[in-house]
């Protein structure tokens, strides 16, 4: 039966107002919570007596109240609703009738049998992690050799650095049409055109399954690599260069030297690079989305996500997947960490 219009507003209404009223609410736990910190830390400082100021106070905190009210707003405010959709049947067609319809664990024992029986979210994981096993050392590897390439005093270096991190500031969009004319099925692409010298046939590259997730892991290093090179390049220059003068002095070969000097030196900064390439590795979304669009060989975690949440409306279960990856990323970060151990 096809419902009037003004009733399907009336219920659209009524789902938003119920949205914003608990909006409000966690607003105001939120700002109940900042002022009770604020408080706490203004009586700490008071009692120190240490060139304490309230009016310096105050203002470090009017400060810093822009930068947390966007990361209330953009950060914990969409958290907080994906941790509670998690355990309800939430669809973005009917939220007045889902919103509040409570299905406990159910839609993590939907996901759980999903993975048995090999549905379209086990593919998803299993390439994310191909993704991830191929793309965190590609382009770590990339980006460290880069920073000791441009790490030199020769003529011509800036430009190398320019070239290197211009991919970055590209969107991931206009690379992958880039990369998508350079991999194209037709004689016409550049990459047949190439192999096509040696009388090689033209090859369908991202309909493949043995070679679409390929591609997509050398577009990704391509294309982060450059910021990564920049983080590399810091952390080299912190690095005393009497230390190089002093080994090769003892007769240290170019391996020798990266081994037991540069490795150490850049302990603290290969940590904060493998986490944050790992973690970025983990949502991949943009690439396999433009290049191959929603396949089974292609399809990640983060498109499962998207495309359950946005196209089949299935918020609920989109966000029971989402927590369950937090959590899963969370751990192997800590992992990480503590088998590195770096504070």
């Amino acid at each position: 039966m096809i419902q009037p219009t003004y009733l399907l507003a009336a219920k659209s209404s009524n789902g938003s107002a119920q949205m914003i009223r608990s909006t409000l609410i966690i607003a105001l736990v939120f700002v109940a919570a900042f002022l009770v910190l604020f408080a706490v830390d203004l009586w700490r400082k008071r009692g120190k007596r240490d060139g304490y100021r309230l009016r310096s106070s105050v203002t470090a905190y009017l400060m810093l109240l822009p930068a947390v009210v966007l990361a209330f707003i953009f950060i914990m405010l969409p958290i907080l609703y994906s941790l509670g959709y998690a355990f309800t049947n939430f669809n973005l067609m009917r939220p007045e009738k889902t919103m509040n319809d409570f299905v406990g664990l159910a839609n993590f024992q939907r996901a759980f049998e999903e993975i048995r029986d090999r549905g379209t979210l086990y593919h998803a994981i299993i390439n994310t992690l191909k993704f991830v096993v191929g793309v965190v050392p590609l382009q770590i590897g990339l980006a460290l050799g880069l920073a000791i390439f441009v790490n030199r005093p020769k003529p011509g270096v800036k430009i190398f650095k320019v070239c290197f991190f211009a991919p970055v500031v590209i969107s991931l969009s206009v690379t992958s049409y880039l990369w998508l004319s350079i991999l194209s099925p037709s004689e016409t692409g550049l990459l047949n055109s190439l192999i096509g010298i040696f009388g090689a046939e033209p090859h369908d590259w991202l309909r493949d399954p043995k070679t679409a997730m390929l591609w997509i892991v050398i577009l990704s290093a391509w294309q982060g690599c450059g910021y990564q090179m920049l983080i590399f390049l810091s952390g080299l220059t912190n690095i005393r260069s009497d230390l190089y003068e002093a080994a090769s002095l003892d007769g240290a070969g170019a391996w020798q030297k990266f081994l037991h000097i540069t490795c150490p030196g850049l302990r603290s900064t290969f940590v904060f690079v493998l986490v944050t390439v790992f973690i970025g590795a983990c949502r991949v979304m943009i690439q396999p989305m433009l290049m191959t669009g929603y396949q089974e060989h292609t399809v990640t975690l983060s498109y499962f996500m998207y495309y359950t949440g946005y196209r089949d409306y299935s918020v609920g279960y989109s966000s029971a997947v989402a927590l369950l990856m937090t959590i899963i990323i969370g751990i192997i970060t800590f992992v990480q960490r503590r088998v590195l151990k770096e504070k």
